[in-house]
């Protein structure tokens, strides 16, 4: 634990050396696939490699460039993870966590966590974007194995809301007021790479699931760990396998997100608006 916290330690230092005074975001992004265009809206943007920042992973799925990036979002401060890490690429859940743990050090308190994910539920179609109220974790992996550090986050963290709810009653009725309303899920989280069976699909379902995808669960539980309030929004960029009589492709995922974009960077405005 003391090896974790030197690497925090000298991430953050790291992060001030670049940005030539301390980091003053409050409120932090985690970018799923194809989301990472979000990161270039940021105004007075201050990019950082992955590759420079110690702790920081290498991204290697396309859609996740691989950049800390400070800068304004509707004049809030704000720092984006242009790609975030998976289980699948070889990566110890625990490795994954650690840049939010060096974001809480930075300052950051509340955290809007994206993804791109599967539809399960039938009332969804792609493109719709889903609050992510509960979870699933399948994948049986968990960034709190092994010795804990009581700096960071207790032994045994409650898992009875994956989802800051003040954050939430917030941005619903800022969007009450334009006359849009949020739907809501329970995310499964499947380990991957490759895509779900039908038969699986239909087990998630019986089990409550409405969302499933490769990532997100582990931030959410680092989130309860270290104490950041989270606020988890799902692209549903495909419909599960055997809901829809087709193939599923990394291609579709992407050319969803793109075409949603628009719709998605509103949501986040609104979400980033809403913090306090």
């Amino acid at each position: 634990m003391k090896r974790l916290s030197s690497i925090i330690d000298s991430g953050a230092e790291t992060v001030r050396e670049a940005l030539g005074k301390p980091a003053n975001a409050k409120v932090g992004l985690v970018l799923g696939s194809g989301l990472g265009f979000m990161a270039d809206r940021l105004e007075k943007s201050v990019k950082i490699p992955y590759q420079k920042i110690p702790g920081f992973l290498a991204s290697t799925v396309i859609g996740h460039e691989g950049n800390l990036v400070f800068g304004e979002l509707s004049g809030v401060e704000v720092v984006a993870m242009q790609g975030r890490f998976h289980c699948y690429e070889g990566y110890d859940p625990a490795d994954i966590v650690t840049p939010l743990y060096l974001l809480k050090r930075i300052g950051v308190e509340g955290l809007i966590i994206t993804n791109a994910s599967g539809g399960i539920n039938t009332d969804y179609q792609a493109g719709d974007l889903v609050v992510i109220r509960d979870i699933i974790n399948f994948s049986f992996h968990n960034p709190l194995i092994g010795e804990n550090d009581d700096a960071i986050g207790p032994r045994f963290p409650d898992m009875s809301t994956v989802l800051d709810v003040d954050w939430y009653d917030r941005v619903k009725n800022r969007l009450k007021e334009k006359n849009k309303e949020l739907k809501t899920g329970t995310y499964v989280f499947a380990l991957g790479p490759m895509y779900e069976t039908p038969a699986e699909i239909r087990a998630f379902r019986y089990l409550g699931a409405d969302l499933v995808g490769m990532s997100t669960v582990p931030e959410l539980i680092a989130c309860r760990h270290c104490g950041i309030r989270p606020f988890g929004i799902s692209c549903v960029t495909n419909m599960a396998a055997g809901v829809l009589m087709q193939k599923l492709s990394h291609q579709e995922v992407m050319d969803t997100a793109n075409r949603v974009k628009d719709t998605f960077a509103s949501l986040v405005k609104v979400v980033v608006e809403s913090y306090a």
